[in-house]
């Protein structure tokens, strides 16, 4: 590794060790880097060099009303931030900030102002509450945030000594879409318009991407400040094809890496703009569409289904390219999105320990019923129980590597995420002789609807703690709308009816503790829970009922 420019060296000094990475395919002219690198720096002051300045780069939608901020413009804000980081809160190449906002321009300020100021970003998602943003800063040892201000409520709990959720490494919280004095943007707006980037190692952590495991126990995946680039220069290039004339829209939130490398760092990396609207609807989306004359979409195959009754409404006829990821794409969504549109989804599978997409496949090199091939960078592999090939067509364990992958932050899982230099994401697959990748289903038990992974695990331990529940399973149940739902086996204690009422109930009891899109929109109240001579809990039986 080079010599880091961390002076903060907790993100590199909990790395796994080196032989428990996976291979790194590093010799490849697309993904050669220089030594020292910061990505903030290539992705927005590289764009301006290329001429690119006066072009929009971020649109923001302001009542219907399009804003257009421009790469100069951009980097202005982001440098002047980048100067309240350093100077006003003392902050260190190497802290770990937490980034707390909806997708907007403010959000996106401060991630690009951390990046180039050499911290690590720590995204999180507008719906998540104090109890899991506690797991993050507790894992991370995060020291400061930036957070909108219109969420601050669950983020001041964090920092309230009384509340059960106080974290004591979170020492600072600036916050932002505010015009309160000590605001990031007021503060910002007296700085200097040039900040010069830290001197990162392309090797050094920017980036710890938290995904739930099966257990609920948070992951933090960290990613280098080459791994940013990689996922813009491999996909991309050689998939999505953007130029510096697109417009690129979509609701993964900037906390995903779904998101944040399809409506930020793609975009910024071929100099091309991005739709950035905090709440969208199907509907609202396509308006967007419409509103800019938008190229190229990200979002999640539910979206798609419910958009495409609602096509012939618009004029979407400026959209080129709609790519599609964070859960399996039905074929039927598929054909339906062609029939209303004309266009043929783009495909993909990725995940957060690999950063981005890693199978994909566009335009004639789509094949039914198939995700893709392995994206040039990346190699693919089915393997057995004894992560051994398997034969084209048969079924086995989803193996990939390529420059980008696995380093979990502290966490002995590591080992079962990599084995014998391959990623393992947990996916039964099968490859037919062409290379084509063709997905069977989740290995394990985590739960995937409109495009957010939950784990069964953690909506049992909130349910638990309601005084009318003696046990409960929480499972996956096929959904048409959203892939799959929420379903939760509820065994209630003596005295208690399971009837609408207590449904609504529970269900509220989850909402209020966890972000929303977590709770058990079905749920089904049974006398016992199956279970093996062990005891534990035979999930396999739950999905047949």
């Amino acid at each position: 590794m080079q010599p880091t420019a961390h002076v903060d060296t907790f993100a590199r000094d909990h790395l796994p060790p080196e032989n428990q990475w996976p291979v790194l395919l590093l010799d490849n002219p697309d993904v050669t880097y220089p030594a020292r690198l910061n990505c903030a720096a290539e992705l927005l002051d590289r764009a301006i060099e290329a001429g690119h300045g006066d072009r929009p780069a971020i649109w923001s939608d302001i009542d219907g009303t399009p804003h257009a901020t421009s790469y100069m413009e951009l980097r202005a804000l982001v440098d002047r931030s980048a100067h309240v980081l350093v100077e006003d809160m003392g902050l260190q190449p190497g802290n770990r900030v937490l980034l707390r906002g909806p997708n907007t321009l403010q959000m996106s300020v401060a991630l690009l102002a951390a990046l180039k100021a050499g911290l690590v970003v720590v995204p999180t998602m507008p719906l998540l509450r104090a109890k899991e943003l506690k797991q993050f800063i507790d894992k991370a040892q995060i020291v400061a945030a930036l957070c909108d201000v219109r969420l601050a409520d669950e983020l001041s709990r964090c920092t309230d000594p009384a509340d059960e959720f106080f974290c004591a490494d979170l020492q600072q919280v600036r916050y932002f879409h505010d015009d309160a004095p000590e605001s990031l943007e007021s503060l910002a707006a007296g700085k200097p318009a040039a900040f010069t980037a830290c001197d990162t190692a392309s090797d050094d952590v920017c980036l710890i991407a938290f995904t739930s495991g099966t257990t609920g126990t948070p992951k933090g995946c960290m990613h280098f400040h080459r791994d940013v680039l990689a996922m813009c220069d491999l996909f991309p290039r050689h998939v999505l094809k953007p130029t510096a004339d697109d417009v690129f829209c979509g609701t993964p939130p900037l906390a995903f890496t779904f998101g944040l490398g399809g409506l930020l760092c793609f975009p910024l990396r071929v100099g091309a703009s991005t739709v950035l609207v905090e709440k969208l609807t199907p509907a609202l989306l396509l308006q967007i569409v419409e509103r800019y004359r938008a190229t190229i979409m990200f979002t999640a195959p539910t979206f798609y289904r419910q958009m495409a009754p609602l096509v012939k409404d618009h004029d979407i006829s400026s959209l080129r390219k709609t790519v599609s990821a964070g859960e399996a794409l039905p074929q039927a969504t598929r054909d339906l999105w062609r029939d209303a549109t004309g266009i043929e989804m783009i495909d993909g599978i990725g995940g957060t320990e690999m950063i981005h997409i890693f199978i994909s496949s566009a335009g004639a090199d789509v094949h039914a019923g198939s995700i893709g091939k392995a994206v040039p960078g990346y190699e693919v592999q089915a393997l057995d129980d004894s992560l051994q090939p398997v034969a084209p067509g048969v079924t086995g364990h989803l193996a990939v590597r390529g420059p980008t992958g696995c380093r979990y932050l502290a966490d002995e899982r590591q080992m079962k995420f990599v084995r014998s230099g391959w990623n393992l994401p947990g996916d039964a697959v099968s490859i037919d002789a062409d290379g084509y990748v063709f997905y069977q289903a989740r290995a394990d038990d985590m739960i995937v609807s409109s495009g957010y992974n939950i784990a069964g695990p953690e909506v049992e331990t909130v349910l638990l703690q309601h005084p009318a529940v003696a046990e409960c399973g929480v499972i996956g149940a096929p959904d048409d709308l959203r892939g799959q739902a929420v379903k939760a086996f509820v065994v209630l204690r003596p005295g208690f009816t399971g009837d609408d009422a207590m449904v609504s109930e529970l269900q509220k009891f989850v909402k209020n503790a966890v972000a929303a899109y977590k709770y058990p929109r079905i749920i089904t109240f049974i006398n016992a829970l199956p279970r093996t001579e062990t005891g534990k809990l035979k999930r396999a039986a739950l999905r047949a009922m």
